[in-house]
């Protein structure tokens, strides 16, 4: 019998365990005679009481209970805030574990080497730096109505909250409006097994240059008095989405203006951009600003060549460098997005740069066709990477280079090592620090074609 499983312990089985590691995704990593437990809650040298809530054949899942023994890496955390589990270290800390992993996931991941890792690039700001947020509606032990964050492991739940300190004050003063009036109005959250409640989530987003804030309130179908919610709120633009989605999304759904702007004003790298809500932007406005420099750095265009904006989004990195760019084609799967983009384009007077509506895996020959082989191609992906046929695609349409903007190590290896097999060489790779405070982490590469 294997030792992996022999030694595996019962789900719900409480253990004392001690953390040597950290994984991609920030849980730690403990060892129990030989099989490897992901422990939330808990960083390296970390002695933990930890309950197993997964059990698989080879690795299983814990949560931390209680710290029994600190690690001396383990500082006192700022703030009662699920969304901020890296807190309790350093933040000089914080950005050295980053810039091991993404190290690790190229090597490891990737097999690859001969690259220069650069060092990562510290953030502005380490509280208050989000432009946007999720809230989730919940109630608490005492069935008390809260509009926050679930703490960690328990989804059936949500703690009461007097300030995020991922936001802005104004931001979570909008929050503290909206719950009040919840309240006020006797709603209950929605329970998405029994199907019962209404309120199901609120996004908060903010121009950290423009100060606009916007405000939707994601809602399961129902009835709310549309009025004293668009009294309650102090925002630019206030918009109420309904789904029947079962999974906790904010997309989706049908979504109605209430009141004030369709759109949200945001500067970024001397650009103007109008967001719609549903839009993706950079969470970060400042780090974005930092983020795109160094694709920019990456790109290093002399102002003739033919650029490939992939998930291009609302357009912002393509519009950034469209200054430099002969030509900018910018391609999105997101239609509101696009529209977004082009009216972007057009308030800032940028004429070179084109935007359309399409899925990447499918429009890449068509749009050769129609625009002329690249000589750069940005990409800027979903957490999930690019699929194989994205890669194929990109490696048929030739690019002397290719300037990879990821928001996942993880993905970013193996796409890097398909690259590298097609005939590109990985040069160069920064970390950003967009995200403090949590183990998420971003980085730009750059890989040339050889051949």
């Amino acid at each position: 019998m294997e030792a992996s499983t022999r030694t595996r312990p019962d789900l719900g089985a409480e253990l004392e365990l001690t953390v040597d590691a950290l994984a991609h995704g920030g849980r730690g990593v403990a060892r129990l005679e030989g099989y490897v437990l992901f422990v939330a809650g808990a960083i390296p040298g970390d002695r933990v009481s930890a309950v197993v809530t997964k059990r698989k054949r080879h690795y299983g899942e814990a949560r931390a209970l209680e710290v029994l023994e600190p690690s001396p890496d383990r500082i006192a955390p700022v703030a009662d805030h699920p969304g901020a589990p890296w807190q309790v270290l350093a933040y000089e800390r914080q950005l050295e574990i980053k810039q091991e992993q993404v190290d690790d996931a190229l090597r490891r991941i990737g097999k690859l080497d001969g690259f220069e890792l650069e060092p990562i690039v510290a953030a502005v700001e380490q509280w208050r730096y989000r432009n946007k947020v999720e809230f989730s509606f919940g109630t608490d032990e005492a069935g008390t109505l809260n509009c926050g964050f679930h703490p960690p492991g328990r989804w059936d739940l949500v703690a009461p909250m007097d300030d995020c300190l991922l936001v802005s004050e104004r931001a979570n003063a909008a929050r503290r409006q909206v719950l009040d009036w919840a309240r006020a109005e006797g709603l209950s959250a929605h329970d998405r097994r029994s199907h019962e409640g209404l309120l199901r989530n609120l996004v908060v987003r903010e121009g950290r240059r423009t100060g606009e804030l916007q405000v939707r309130l994601v809602t399961a179908f129902g009835d709310l008095d549309a009025d004293s919610l668009i009294s309650a709120v102090d925002c630019d633009g206030l918009f109420w989405t309904r789904t029947e989605d079962l999974a906790e999304t904010t997309t989706g759904g049908e979504t109605d203006l209430l009141a004030g702007d369709a759109t949200m004003a945001e500067e970024l790298s001397g650009l103007t951009f109008a967001i719609s809500p549903n839009a993706f932007f950079q969470t970060n406005t400042e780090m974005a600003e930092r983020l795109y420099g160094v694709a920019r750095e990456y790109a290093a265009l002399t102002g003739f060549e033919r650029v490939y904006d992939l998930f291009c989004g609302i357009g912002t990195i393509g519009l950034s460098l469209a200054p430099r760019a002969g030509e900018v084609w910018g391609v999105e799967i997101v239609e509101a997005a696009v529209a977004d983009a082009i009216a972007s384009a057009r308030a800032n007077q940028v004429t070179n740069a084109s935007f359309f509506a399409g899925d990447v895996r499918t429009s890449m020959r068509e749009l050769v066709e129609r625009a002329g082989r690249p000589d750069v191609v940005v990409v800027d992906p979903p957490r999930s990477g690019l699929s194989q046929k994205i890669v194929r695609r990109i490696v048929e349409a030739g690019p002397k280079r290719v300037v990879y903007v990821s928001c996942n190590p993880t993905t970013l290896a193996p796409n890097a090592a398909q690259l590298t097999e097609a005939g590109y060489a990985l040069r160069r790779v920064r970390p950003v620090d967009m995200f403090p405070q949590t183990p998420h982490i971003e980085c730009v590469a750059v890989l040339d074609r050889t051949a």
